[in-house]
């Protein structure tokens, strides 16, 4: 079969497969993250992601065996340009298919890829990250949640702090200390950890936005069966980085395939702050910034286009996705203050009557991207990567 015709049969397959009421684009709360604890928004979300599963387009690229469709790379690229043509809504939000999954297809055993791989696929299986701490945030290496080895368990003690939807999650992949050495990076582990064991708990943090997904975690004598140890013990931190590589890719790609913009910048302008005579954004200055931002927006998204054909060349995530990470972070920070002052006093509003729904919208995520230059790395420590690991500058 061709490419041609591959592209011919799944666009068939979607259109006679995605319900019409999955064509638009999802609120947070019409997103499936899937789990023992998922709500599903409706019936037909629930077998959107049926059907999705049977043939392994959860996880597209990933091998027959362990549930994927074992889609080379280049024709995932097509599924996904297929879906997005349709308006198809993203069966599964999942960390595990995102995050995990590639690196125990990289580092994991095969008991571990055959036990976690296809509960993943089926979205049955909701997973977090357990990396940040309170004293270990950006610094990540000096993390201090040990896990102490017990016979065939580790007991892990220790505290996690904004572990996106941990309060909601089923299964944790963890950084835990296990050992020390000449050198911080060394003696740390990488775990999974049932969330439902005695000792574990979860408290929301909430944000200046008014919500959040991010809890703080606490293990308190969590006994972990040694069997879920990722890779060698003493030996996580090069998992850990490569698992970074893969969340700061996908950060950029989901930020570039979130849904249109409501009401575009110039047309948000001109509704609030008026027109010229010749149709155009009265004021020249702010009409300049939302012609740069809107170039910038077109620019980057060509680079992440570029990326993923290199992709589909067989080459995996590096160090460039810290560049992604941090200009997708910047960018989306500078429209979404651009376009709370395009509002005017309508940017201003928090509740209450006389404020637009969709300015209100607009203040609590201007609030809300603040996070975005901390959350997959800070923006700090993006720029330390790529001086050292893409430009090759000395320390």
């Amino acid at each position: 079969m061709t490419d041609e015709e591959f592209r011919e049969e799944i666009r068939a397959w979607l259109d006679a497969s995605c319900p019409a009421s999955l064509r638009t684009p999802a609120t947070a709360a019409e997103e499936v993250w899937g789990g023992r604890k998922c709500v599903f928004p409706s019936e037909d979300a629930r077998a959107w992601l049926q059907r999705c599963a049977e043939k392994g387009y959860t996880a597209p690229t990933w091998p027959t065996q362990y549930g994927g469709a074992g889609l080379s790379a280049a024709r995932a690229a097509i599924f996904e340009q297929e879906l997005r043509r349709l308006g198809c809504r993203r069966p599964l939000i999942s960390f595990g298919v995102w995050m995990l999954g590639p690196v125990l297809l990289e580092f994991g055993s095969e008991d571990q890829r055959r036990e976690h791989l296809p509960p993943i696929v089926r979205g049955e299986i909701r997973w977090c990250q357990g990396y940040s701490e309170p004293g270990a945030g950006s610094d990540l290496a000096s993390l201090q949640t040990r896990a102490v080895r017990d016979g065939d368990e580790y007991v892990v003690d220790g505290a996690k702090v904004w572990t996106t939807h941990a309060d909601k999650a089923d299964m944790m992949f963890c950084l835990v200390r296990t050992g020390s050495g000449t050198s911080k990076h060394e003696g740390i582990s990488f775990l999974l950890i049932d969330m439902a064991a005695p000792g574990v708990t979860t408290r929301p943090i909430t944000l200046i936005s008014g919500s959040s997904p991010f809890c703080e975690t606490r293990f308190d004598g969590v006994r972990v069966p040694a069997r879920n140890l990722v890779g060698q013990e003493h030996a996580g931190w090069t998992i850990a980085k490569r698992l970074l590589e893969h969340e700061r890719s996908i950060i950029s790609v989901m930020r570039d395939a979130a849904p249109e913009e409501s009401e575009t910048l110039e047309a948000l302008a001109k509704r609030c702050l008026g027109e010229d005579e010749d149709g155009r954004i009265a004021d020249p200055v702010l009409r300049d910034e939302v012609i740069r931002s809107n170039i910038d927006f077109l620019c980057n998204r060509l680079t992440l286009q570029r990326s993923r054909e290199s992709a589909q060349a067989g080459r995996g995530p590096g160090p460039e996705s810290s560049m992604f990470k941090l200009y997708g972070t910047e960018l989306s920070k500078g429209r979404k203050d651009l376009r709370v002052r395009l509002a005017g006093y309508q940017g201003l509003g928090w509740e209450g009557e006389g404020f637009a729904a969709s300015e209100l919208q607009a203040t609590r995520d201007w609030l809300r991207s603040r996070a975005s230059s901390i959350e997959g790395g800070t923006s700090e420590i993006q720029l330390n990567i790529i001086a050292k690991r893409v430009l090759g500058l000395p320390d």
